[in-house]
């Protein structure tokens, strides 16, 4: 017997044919040479495989390639193929965001992407958040239907993506999916009214390997689905899955990983120890704390300017389109470079002896006017003004403190400052588009060298493909998650004096942010 040496989830054996010398039985035959060459104590095959075995050996004259995972001791073989016909093995990786789901599409034996897509998460038309999906999901047969949004969605999803990529969604044999504890919960349809309730407990934490016929999920009728474990209520596989993308539970070095979506979630840590917590910064930091604020688009503010000494707002919008509206990305531009120039100052506060004419004053609460959009672009024949409040401005100012007390706390808790951190990786949409000097700036993250920012993008999406790749990457999965001790900042007395500390431009303490220098 020969096999092919790789880490990959296709393996190649090359099996003697029996004979009546040798008369071992054909799934024997197949699992001896699994179990000899992979260091496994079982094999896991199902019965409706087993009985295609026999023509599969002989159709293929013993040479074939298995889609194998290796969940703890033990091997699952999803698929059998012939070896010598020259088509594709597929995986695919998912990102189940709780506003946006994206799917990428691999070839599981050179690790290729076949493609990618995306769509909005259907469940958003029950609510928007978490809360109200679980709520929805705890009326009788409401955890069915909103499970069933997600696959069927899936479901057309995949079928959309293996056409475009020319292949049949039965080449598809394994999924790796990464999404928070709740959004997993409603993926598998386990029952979540648990997590929002004292003391907050999950069905499961490791859900392990799954069959995808027991969710529905139509490709292989033998493929498997690998679903990150989470940690708790509020840490969950999209979180391990950034970890293994980040690499820093393989680092010497001390780093940290921030990921902004509802909550900010945190892991500091190296390959010795990982230390995790997730706060509330995360809302007015997508640019949901303004009337102006919106997902990134067309016409949508997401760099902002102000040239020294002129007070006049330049933007830039995404696709140069008219302005419609602003991203978090932009609002952190727009908060710093108000700062720099001296048109907010210490507290957040509009200075109007700066500010000039571009300060009005709407139902008694002051408004700057950011940008404006001709009618022809709007409902509206006239021009639309974009403004920013000074409530917007105290919104995000609460949220940008939340933010830096969230990681000086969890990085005090282990004994270090901020400023020792090695590597300062940023996930998520709000890490792709996230100006580090702005961010500075506000006080939001700490004022270390730009070069030490590193953006990974879709770390869950990430971490998800790096698990197709390898065959036992359940050990590596398992040896984050339980290498991780959970900071809770619910009960940390010192959060909150730690916080009233950072409610102010950058900070009280101007020596933590040595390279922020107002211009005006």
């Amino acid at each position: 017997m020969k096999t092919k040496q790789n880490k990959s989830c296709v393996k190649k054996f090359i099996l003697t044919p029996p004979t009546l010398e040798d008369n071992t039985a054909d799934a024997d035959r197949l699992i001896m040479a699994m179990k000899a060459e992979l260091k496994a104590d079982s094999v896991n095959i199902d019965f409706e495989l087993l009985k295609k075995l026999p023509g599969l050996l002989r159709e293929s004259n013993y040479n074939v390639k298995c889609i194998i995972y290796k969940d703890l001791e033990r091997l699952i073989l999803a698929g059998v193929t012939d070896s010598r016909k020259n088509q594709i093995i597929a995986g695919m990786a998912i990102d189940l965001g709780t506003t946006r789901v994206v799917l990428r599409l691999l070839d599981l034996e050179s690790d290729k992407v076949l493609g990618e897509s995306s769509f909005d998460n259907p469940q958003i038309s029950i609510g928007p958040d978490i809360l109200a999906r679980i709520h929805f999901a705890d009326k009788n047969g409401g955890l069915n239907v909103i499970k069933g949004m997600i696959i069927d969605s899936l479901n057309l999803q995949i079928d959309a993506l293996c056409r475009e990529s020319n292949i049949l969604p039965q080449q598809i044999y394994l999924l790796a999916v990464a999404g928070n504890t709740a959004m997993t919960h409603l993926f598998l349809g386990l029952d979540p009214r648990w997590i929002i309730r004292e003391p907050y407990i999950p069905v499961v934490n490791r859900p392990g390997i799954i069959k995808t016929k027991e969710l529905g999920i139509r490709v292989n009728p033998g493929a498997r689905v690998l679903v990150f474990p989470n940690v708790g209520s509020y840490f969950g596989g999209d979180l391990i899955a950034g970890i293994i993308y980040s690499g820093i539970a393989n680092k010497e070095d001390t780093s940290i990983l921030v990921d902004v979506g509802t909550n900010a979630e945190v892991v500091v840590g190296n390959k010795n120890w990982l230390m995790a917590c997730a706060g509330a910064a995360g809302p007015a930091l997508e640019g949901g704390v303004t009337k102006m604020g919106m997902m990134a688009g067309p016409g949508v503010i997401d760099r902002v300017a102000i040239k020294p000494g002129t007070c006049k707002v330049e933007i830039h919008t995404i696709d140069e389109k008219p302005p419609v509206g602003i991203c978090g990305s932009g609002l952190i531009d727009l908060a710093a470079q108000l700062f720099l120039s001296g048109m907010i100052d210490i507290r957040g506060r509009f200075v109007p002896s700066v500010c000039g004419d571009q300060l009005k004053e709407k139902d008694g609460i002051r408004h700057l006017v950011v940008a404006r959009s001709k009618g022809k672009n709007c409902d509206s024949p006239e021009d639309i003004e974009l403004t920013i409040s000074q409530v917007d401005l105290d919104s995000l100012i609460r949220s940008k403190a939340a933010m830096y007390t969230i990681l000086e706390t969890i990085t005090m808790s282990v004994g270090m400052s901020l400023q020792e951190l090695s590597t300062f990786y940023v996930a998520g949409t709000f890490g792709s588009f996230i100006n580090p000097v702005s961010a500075i700036s506000i006080g939001m993250l700490p004022d270390l060298p730009i070069n030490s920012y590193k953006s990974l993008g879709n770390s869950s999406l990430g971490g998800a493909t790096m698990a197709l790749a390898l065959f036992d990457c359940m050990e590596e999965i398992d040896k984050i998650r339980n290498n991780i001790t959970y900071l809770e900042l619910n009960v940390n007395q010192e959060f909150m004096n730690r916080f009233s500390a950072a409610k102010f431009l950058p900070h009280t303490d101007p020596l933590l942010f040595p390279s922020v220098k107002v211009f005006s």
